[in-house]
């Protein structure tokens, strides 16, 4: 009742209400979230990682309601264990979740600390790129923190079999392990955190997993990093513009997805991968793929709005090198241009990895505008790559609906967490004028 209550109250003074209500009941009763999930009959699967953890977590949420299962989610954005609180006092009806199965995006940090409390019985580990230095650590802090997931799963873990960090994680795991991956025609589309930065550089072999398991018979190959898959196992095999092909049981399934970017057909795989796992034999490959084709964003990432005018924006949530790269590998280089970086805590104190992406593509696009706390980082970083500025604004409001005040028809805004939440917000203003 107080969680339902700071939640209505914060919505009143303009809140999101995602974080606050779990957090109070959080100190209240820490023991809250392990009350209430473990009343679900399919138990916890918890989705965690770098990169795509919201976007995965919505496919898998959509392909188990399309088999029939009732889910429960933090679909706020709100991926710290108060976030999942405040989802479940959203959602909790006379002191019960009235759902099968609760699947669940959660903050790598954050993790560990829910998963020492609550074991979940399935997991999806997605990805270790450099993200957050300030919170997280080097990359290897990150691998050993998802590294307690995989340790606490009790049922299913699916990893990623082309990250090397990832896949090595299923030397801890007593679960039964199952991969997905991209084929290795499509390695340059993914790059490793190493090969960001050196096309040739490879993990030393101390990081290479032999097998998913030591009795497996799949292998890894020092030399070139390509993996072999196992018959049952999902691969993102091909990526043709809308385009993407799915093998799954050795059958390749083609989707015309409603989402864009080579990095969510690859969060798709991954969606696809976690459901079977979670359904066994009552996934249906066809029908699921053709669930997934027809997933759109998830909130704030590459989420398209349409202005009373006709005015089409594309809202992109950017964090790190690695996801601000494959953002970048689908955007328009000539259409007006938005960058908003914030350095609040959920976006990281540190922005010099923005000296990781390369901007060089915009040096022909004459509307550059950028804005956010760290306007000025930005405007210099671009300066490095001979990316001219158009206008430089801290004030996020004023600098976007400037942006916004001009003929072109579509437009596109890169922004940090933070900087997202408050520019989604205007847009929803806008469009309700």
């Amino acid at each position: 009742m107080i969680g339902k209550a700071v939640a209505k109250l914060s919505r009143i003074k303009g809140g999101h209400g995602s974080a606050l209500p779990g957090l109070i009941v959080e100190k209240l009763d820490p023991h809250f979230l392990a009350k209430v999930l473990k009343t679900l009959p399919r138990g916890v699967a918890v989705i965690s990682g770098t990169n795509g953890k919201t976007t995965t977590t919505k496919m898998v949420v959509e392909l188990l309601r399309e088999a029939g299962l009732r889910v429960f989610t933090n679909d706020s954005g709100s991926n710290f264990t108060r976030g999942v609180a405040s989802a479940a006092i959203r959602e909790i009806r006379h002191g019960k979740l009235n759902y099968d199965i609760a699947v669940l995006e959660l903050d790598e940090a954050h993790a560990v600390r829910f998963v020492r409390e609550i074991p979940p019985d399935y997991s999806l580990l997605l990805n270790v790129l450099r993200d957050q230095l300030d919170r997280f650590g080097e990359i290897d802090m990150t691998a050993k923190m998802l590294n307690e997931i995989a340790k606490t799963t009790s049922r299913k873990l699916v990893l990623n079999a082309n990250d090397p960090r990832i896949s090595a994680l299923a030397k801890s795991s007593q679960a039964a392990v199952s991969c997905f991956g991209f084929a290795n025609n499509l390695r340059e589309l993914f790059p490793t955190d190493e090969e960001l930065h050196d096309k040739n550089s490879k993990l030393s072999s101390s990081h290479l997993l032999r097998g998913s398991r030591e009795k497996d018979s799949r292998s890894k190959s020092e030399n070139d990093g390509n993996f072999s898959f196992a018959n049952d196992e999902i691969i993102l095999e091909k990526v043709e513009n809308s385009h993407a092909t799915f093998q799954i049981g050795g059958e390749n399934f083609v989707a015309n997805m409603a989402i864009s970017g080579a990095h969510n057909f690859l969060n798709a795989a991954a969606a696809l991968s976690f459901a079977k796992a979670i359904l066994g034999e009552k996934f249906d490959a066809r029908k699921s793929v053709e669930t997934v084709s027809r997933s759109r964003a998830a909130f704030g990432r590459g989420e398209n709005f349409v202005l009373k005018n006709g005015q089409k924006i594309a809202l992109n949530l950017v964090k790190n090198p690695a996801g601000f790269r494959l953002v970048l590998q689908s955007a328009d280089a000539k259409i007006p241009t938005l960058i908003v970086i914030n350095d609040a805590y959920a976006d990281g104190r540190d922005v010099s990895w923005l000296y990781d992406v390369d901007f060089a593509k915009f040096r022909e696009n004459s509307q550059i505008f950028v804005s956010g706390i760290r306007a000025f980082d930005m405007a210099l970083r671009l300066e490095y790559d001979d990316v001219k500025v158009r206008e430089i604004d801290t004030e996020i409001r004023e600098s976007l609906l400037r942006f916004l005040n001009q003929n072109e028809m579509n437009l596109q805004i890169f922004a940090t967490y933070t900087a997202m939440l408050e520019i989604r917000k205007i847009l929803k203003q806008e469009i309700k004028k």
